[in-house]
């Protein structure tokens, strides 16, 4: 037995098993590398090694995590596991359309680890931000909106959604008050026990975004985000494809949610496909493919509660803008949209791309869509 330990505070233990001097060894032997800890100076992974996640890994401020193409990283499932990058810290997710990083689990469940947090310092509503965002416990929020957290391209999540206490739990990829001057690109979240993605404040956008079987909501902003989502995909969320709020302690919170929504497919949910709620906040949404409902089909596809003052008025005052959108697969007689919510329909909108067939600009290394409920084929 030949063990190998790196302290870089992170800690990246090393078992190699099985070796004496007459064993044979290959040509390029892949290491184990177990992932806990801290990053406190600059680390790069490398993609030829294998990396088990045995707790929780957090990049501390002033210090980078950089992870290349092709990098695996498998979580111990039944912890709590994740990966948390905190205040004035950064992270690179290099994956390419071929080689995409991919966040595992070896238990291949929904919940079986936590998932990815992010914490920035872009404005959030939240008045306690600087307690600490709800899972990992970290500040988040401030006054930097073009904040700079690093790179997330071509990512895939799966099983995410450990609980972090009794009351909650991991999200596939949370961005806490992330800036604009972060890029997140590529980014799919499959079988999550919570929400795919959510933006908890901030100002980060996000381009090409997919959730596929969460057990909550597929999409969530919240919190006073302020950003720009293009080309995002939500199929078979237990309950909202997209859910959309401004403050769930106050919906009148400043800075209020501002968020504009571009080329969507919204599909297969169990519950309210697109969800205004506490506040709901701006909005505006344009090209849009949204239906599937699979309960509650006495739910309108655009949904807000009925006790929801400040959600109202935001519909009333014109705040919930929706065009081009094409209604698929409705029940008969299910309504289309909350009372008061005007939108302009259009059967040749494209959503993300094809409608509720899989874009062309989803890679094949990212594609969990056709592993689902045969939604998009």
């Amino acid at each position: 037995m030949k063990n190998l330990l790196l302290v870089v505070f992170a800690i990246l233990l090393v078992a190699v098993t099985g070796c004496n001097e007459d064993d044979p060894r290959p040509e390029n032997p892949q290491e184990n590398y177990e992932l806990e800890g801290e990053v406190t100076t600059d680390m790069t992974l490398d993609a030829s090694n294998k990396y088990t996640l045995n707790g929780e890994l957090i990049v501390r401020a002033g210090a980078s995590l950089t992870i290349p193409a092709g990098t695996v990283i498998e979580a111990v499932g039944g912890q709590v596991s994740y990966i948390a990058v905190a205040q004035d810290a950064k992270i690179f997710i290099n994956g390419t359309a071929t080689q995409p990083v991919v966040m595992t689990s070896d238990d291949k469940t929904p919940g079986s680890w936590g998932g990815l947090v992010i914490c920035g310092k872009a404005p959030t509503n939240k008045s306690d931000a600087s307690a600490g965002a709800e899972v990992s416990g970290l500040s988040y929020g401030g006054t930097v909106a073009d904040d700079n957290s690093g790179v997330i391209k071509y990512l895939r999540v799966e099983y995410t959604g450990f609980n972090y206490t009794e009351e909650k739990q991991f999200n596939g990829v949370s961005f806490f008050g992330v800036g604009s001057g972060t890029e997140v690109d590529y980014v799919v979240s499959y079988m999550g026990k919570d929400d795919g993605i959510e933006f908890f404040g901030g100002t980060v956008n996000a381009s090409h975004l997919v959730s596929v079987g969460s057990d909550d909501d597929g999409i969530d902003f919240a919190d006073g985000w302020s950003g720009t989502g293009e080309y995002w995909v939500a199929l078979n969320s237990t309950k909202s494809g997209i859910e959309g709020s401004n403050n769930g302690d106050n919906g009148a919170a400043t800075p209020m949610t501002n968020a504009t929504l571009r080329n969507l497919t919204v599909y297969g949910m169990g519950e309210k496909p697109f969800y205004l709620k506490e506040g709901a906040g701006q909005v505006t949404i344009d090209n849009l493919v949204i239906g599937g409902l699979v309960d509650s089909k006495e739910q309108a596809i655009f949904y807000a509660d009925s006790d929801d003052t400040y959600a109202a008025a935001r519909i009333a005052a014109g705040d919930v803008v929706v065009n081009n959108v094409r209604f698929v697969d409705m029940a008969a007689g299910q309504t289309k949209a909350v009372e008061g919510l005007t939108f302009n329909e259009n059967s040749e909108a494209t959503g993300a791309g094809n409608g509720i067939e899989k874009p062309d600009w989803m890679p094949d290394a990212l594609n969990k869509v056709n592993e689902t409920l045969n939604v998009i084929n």
